[in-house]
Parts: structure tokens; C-alpha cells; sequence
């Protein structure tokens, strides 16, 4: 095969097939994703679980279920800097060790407090993962690829919240106790649960110590002996070929096409100022902006209802195994909390029935968000993000339009599958940005649209306890006013560009 003189990166990595590099990529950023998931989540089961033994109120619930996002805003843009100037992988994999060390320690709690402190550790550690994760994935596949790999990160992410609710069927409901006098706690059902939820943390950094950096990073950074020597691995491992054969041979040979970064600059903070600078002016300013205010919309419509849906549905699911009729979809979860504070020996299980239907929701969410990375491919990304955010504002303010449950089921669902957005998204993020600022530039917007998480994790605690409906109303009318805003955004039409065969 003719060596190539001059060979843009693009081309250089179409140039590496497609094949098992790809595959194992595409598993391990999963396992990132899904430690992430686990964290971020682990709130929706756990507070409601610890609820009796750690005596707390609804409040401090609310303020224990808001911790993981307020370390995801704490730390985000010190991880996307970092990212973007020591390297995809090492980053991810400190990252992730961290998260689990501070996880796996919150299971020993002896109070609230200690929990939420932890559990904001562990969530600000593995604050950069879904970015990172996008970014690297992203970077290691060719172009043609990259789009439907991108968003069927979201399914795995939507699946990671019914595999949640999988795994707490059975362990939740456990009844043990060993009392540890050391720490004044029993170790029960929940604790345990918490450590099988910190796991694929430990399981991802194991992973990452054998994975290979991005690229493009180390083609950005000057590295491109390394990144030559990587190109030519993927090669070898996608077409099983000798490296030799790898038409890219010289490094001089490797172009990025990209606006140059700017120069380093020495210390710390100044540093950290002069990879964000470029965000916040012309003509990435616009992009960032946007980008930014269309997350805050999408997550803060939907993120709460994903945190709080163990106990919606719970709610919900109790109604109807009661029998009640002829009440709405709030109507029946006001039912289940008045019932919830005479039935003080239940307060703190969750309906298993209703844990099984949120691992249904999971999984049907991800498979939708599975046709759509299918459908990707063969439509324009903005036309497909916009209908999702239009049939997700559109159910919402029709949840409590019926007074049949499984009507009002189906809305909810409609409404939820919205959060396919998330991962859709940052198919956007990964392509506006050069690569000296794309990893900062994902983890900046991903933690705005997290920032209004948090706060609308909690107003949403209180509106489901005194105004549910006005929740649905409001959270589905500022979903609508998203999809406007998404007529900004640049078409994105699919890429017929094929890659060697493997």
C-alpha cells in the first residue's frame, strides 16, 4: 500500500478501520458512564432506604438527593481543564479511583451529614467522566461512526438507571444487621447496596490503566510520535494487518486542521483562565452560550424527575395496587404519601413492583434512545433532537389530563424520554469545539445544565409534596421553550463517508 505524504487527522483515522479497537473503546467508556450513572443516582434509592436509620426529614432528603450534582458543579471546569492539558485518560482514570474510594466510604456513614459530605466527594470526582468518556470516544472513532457511537452512549446511560433499579430488587429488600461498634452503625441492606453501586468505578480505572490516550489529544499537544504509534496500534488491532502496512508512516505526515491553541501559559490559575478564555469569545462565544442554555433546560425539565423517580413511581404504583380509580396521575401520588405517614413501618421500602417498573422505564428508554442512534445516521441530528424535545414537553403537560393510569404511564414515559437528550447533545459539544478546549467545553456546558439540576431537584421535592401538577405544567413549558432554542443550532446532516473495511 502507497504511503500517504499529507493526511489530515480525519482521514488518518478512517485510515485505522473500524473493528474490535472501537468495540473495546465503546465498553470501556460505557463502564465510565455507567460508574458515573451509579453515583450520580445512587441518591434516588439510597436516601429513601436510609431514611429510618439516619432519621431524616424531607428537607434534608432533598438536600442529601442534591449533593452529587453540587460536586459535578464544584468540580466539572477543574476536570475538563485538566483533561484538556494532561490528557484524556490519566484524568479519567485519577478521577474514577477517587470516586470510588469516596463511594465505597459513604456506605460507612454514621449520620446524614457524613453522607452527603461524602457522596459530594465522590460525585465531584467522577464530575468529568460522562464528558471525558464522550470526548475520548469521540476522538478514537472516525467520522462516519461517530454520531450513532456517540448517542448510543446515551442508551447505555438510560439503560444504567434501570440496572439501578435491577440491582436494588433484591439486595434492598434484604433484612440484616451487624452491629460495628467501631463506627456505631449496622451494616444493612442499604450500606451494602451503596458498595455494589460504587463498583464499576473501580472497574473502570482498572480498565483505563490499559487503555490508549486519544490521538487527537496527543496530536494537539505535539506528541505526534505517540500519536502516530497509536494510530497505527488501532490499525493493527482493527484489521489484525502488520503496522507496517498503515499507509500514515511519517509523523510530519499528520495534519489536525484545527485554529491553533493558544500559547501555555505558567501557573495553575493563570493556565485554567487561558483554556477558558477561548470558550467566551468570538466565534466559539456563540456556540458556548447556546450550548449552555439548551442544557440548562434540558436537564432541569428532566433531571429531577430521573433522580425522584424511584419515589414517583413508587407513589403511583401503590395507588393502583390499592385499587383506587378515577384519580389522576398527582392525585394518586398525594394518595401514597398521606397513606405513607400513618404507615410509619413503610416509609422507608420501596414497593418492589414499583423498582420493577423503573427498571422497565430504564430499558425502554434505552431502547428508544437505540433507534435514534440508528436513526442518526440517516437524519439530520437537530430535526431529531428537536422532535424529542417537542413530544417530551408535549406529554408532560399532559400526565394529568387523564384520570386512567396507564394513559397517564405512557405520558410520563413520553416525558422522561426526554433525558435522551442528554447524550444527544454532547454530539454537538464534540463537534463545535476545537480540540485544545473540547474537553473543558463539554464539561462547562454539561455542568450549567447540571447546576439547574440541582436546584430543580429540589423545587421539584417540594412541588410534588404541595403542587404536583404545577410541576408537570411548568417543567413541560420551559421543555417546549428548549425546543425553540434548539432551531439555532447548526444542521448536522448525516455523513456518507464509509470506512475501510476491517
Amino acid at each position: 500500500m502507497a504511503k500517504l505524504e499529507k493526511v489530515p487527522f480525519e482521514e488518518a483515522m478512517d485510515l485505522t478501520g473500524y473493528g474490535k479497537f472501537n468495540l473495546l473503546t465503546f465498553i470501556l467508556c460505557s463502564s465510565i458512564i455507567i460508574g458515573m450513572a451509579f453515583e450520580i443516582f445512587s441518591v434516588s434509592y439510597l436516601v429513601p432506604a436510609s431514611a429510618c436509620e439516619l432519621g431524616t426529614t424531607s428537607s434534608q432528603q432533598g438536600l442529601m438527593a442534591a449533593m452529587p450534582l453540587m460536586g459535578i458543579i464544584a468540580t466539572s471546569h477543574i476536570w475538563g481543564y485538566l483533561a484538556d492539558t494532561r490528557g484524556r485518560k490519566k484524568v479519567l482514570c485519577f478521577s474514577m479511583t477517587l470516586s470510588f474510594v469516596a463511594g465505597a466510604a459513604s456506605a460507612f456513614s454514621p449520620d446524614w451529614i457524613t453522607f452527603s459530605i461524602l457522596k459530594l466527594l465522590s460525585s465531584g470526582s467522577v464530575a468529568g467522566a460522562f464528558a471525558l468518556s464522550m470526548t475520548l470516544l469521540s476522538e478514537c472513532n472516525p467520522v462516519a461512526k461517530r454520531s450513532a457511537v456517540l448517542v448510543l452512549s446515551g442508551t447505555v446511560f438510560l439503560a444504567a438507571n434501570g440496572l439501578m433499579a435491577a440491582i436494588a430488587i433484591p439486595v434492598l429488600p434484604l433484612k440484616f444487621a451487624f452491629y460495628w461498634s467501631v463506627l456505631g452503625i449496622y451494616f444493612n441492606s442499604w450500606r451494602l447496596q451503596c458498595l455494589i453501586f460504587a463498583t464499576p468505578c473501580a472497574i473502570s480505572a482498572i480498565g483505563l490503566v490499559f487503555a490508549y490516550e486519544s490521538p487527537k489529544f496527543l496530536l494537539s499537544v505535539g506528541r505526534e510520535d505517540e500519536a502516530l504509534h497509536i494510530l497505527r496500534s488501532m490499525f493493527v488491532i482493527n484489521t489484525k494487518k502488520s503496522g507496517e502496512e498503515y499507509p500514515v508512516s511519517k509523523v510530519k505526515s499528520l495534519a489536525l486542521n484545527e485554529d491553533d491553541a493558544p500559547e501555555a501559559v505558567k501557573g495553575f490559575w493563570s493556565s485554567l483562565v487561558a483554556q477558558t478564555t477561548p470558550l467566551f469569545k468570538p466565534p466559539l462565544l456563540k456556540n458556548t452560550l447556546l450550548i449552555s442554555i439548551i442544557f440548562v433546560i434540558v436537564y432541569i425539565c428532566i433531571n429531577p424527575y430521573m433522580v425522584w423517580m424511584p419515589y414517583i413511581v413508587d407513589g403511583v404504583m401503590r395507588s393502583v395496587q390499592r385499587g383506587e380509580t378515577g384519580l389522576t396521575f398527582c392525585e394518586r401520588l398525594r394518595a401514597s404519601q398521606n397513606i405513607t405517614v400513618e404507615q410509619v413501618e413503610d416509609k422507608c421500602a420501596l414497593n418492589e413492583f414499583a423498582m420493577t417498573m423503573v427498571f422497565g422505564i430504564g430499558m425502554i428508554m434505552a431502547a428508544g434512545n437505540t433507534v435514534v442512534s440508528i436513526l442518526v445516521s440517516y437524519m439530520d441530528r437537530k430535526t431529531l433532537l428537536i422532535i424529542i424535545q417537542v413530544i417530551c414537553g408535549v406529554s408532560g403537560l399532559l400526565v394529568n389530563c387523564t384520570s386512567m393510569w396507564y394513559l397517564s404511564a405512557v405520558f410520563f414515559l413520553l416525558y422522561i424520554s426526554g433525558s435522551i437528550n442528554f447524550g444527544f447533545l454532547n454530539t454537538f459539544s464534540v463537534t463545535l469545539f476545537p480540540t485544545y478546549v473540547k474537553a473543558m467545553a463539554v464539561c462547562l456546558t454539561l455542568m450549567v445544565g447540571r447546576g439547574s439540576a440541582a436546584l430543580g431537584i429540589n423545587l421539584l421535592k417540594e412541588m410534588l409534596n404541595t403542587n404536583c401538577e404545577a410541576s408537570f405544567y411548568v417543567f413541560g413549558s420551559i421543555a417546549l421553550l428548549g425546543a425553540l432554542l434548539q432551531c439555532f443550532l447548526p444542521g448536522t446532516k448525516p455523513k456518507q463517508r464509509r470506512c475501510p473495511e476491517t
